[in-house]
């Protein structure tokens, strides 16, 4: 896993995303990119010179429709994300942010009730748009409620339907 993120100013830190295996990273126009990257666990990465790259999607126009499927679909999730930020509870947040992770690993092929969480509290806090605190409180309150249970390094979902229905809102 990546963690993507942007420092502010002030040094606070915005997560924007967390990069899981396959993803692509670092499609930019320009020579800036416009966030930072680091692992959250053991990674390995390909890089691919700019030139070498487009000289070879020029040649394969399928690749290239595949590549700004992807990109939409980023945008889409960026869009999604600006909702979740500006109107949800931070249940509901946290919800959409354990539903969302769900079907990323689900895809990879490693979804199970078990919900594998190797970023910090401190991480989903600053994804989520919130405290650390308020993070802790989240979890606690799904776990009272019977609606997760806490396991090192991640979350059993106990009562799926529960979870999904905080993250339809």
């Amino acid at each position: 896993m990546v963690r993507l993120y942007k420092l502010l100013p002030d040094g606070r830190r915005q997560i924007v995303g967390f990069a899981l295996a396959g993803d692509f990273l670092g499609l930019a126009l320009l020579d800036r990119y416009g966030v930072s990257a680091d692992t959250v666990t053991d990674a390995k990465v390909c890089r691919f010179d700019r030139r070498v790259f487009t000289g070879y999607m020029d040649g394969r126009p399928h690749l290239l429709r595949r590549l700004h499927e992807l990109t939409s679909h980023e945008l889409s999730l960026a869009q999604e994300q600006m909702v979740v930020l500006g109107r949800r509870s931070a249940e509901e947040r946290l919800a959409v942010f354990l539903m969302s992770l769900l079907k990323r690993f689900t895809r990879l092929g490693q979804g199970s009730i078990t919900l594998p969480l190797p970023m910090s509290r401190q991480d989903i806090a600053d994804f989520l748009g919130l405290t650390i605190e308020t993070v802790s409180r989240t979890f606690t309150k799904l776990a009272k409620n019977r609606t997760i249970i806490v396991v090192p390094d991640g979350v059993r979902l106990v009562d799926r339907a529960r979870l999904e229905a905080l993250a339809a809102g």
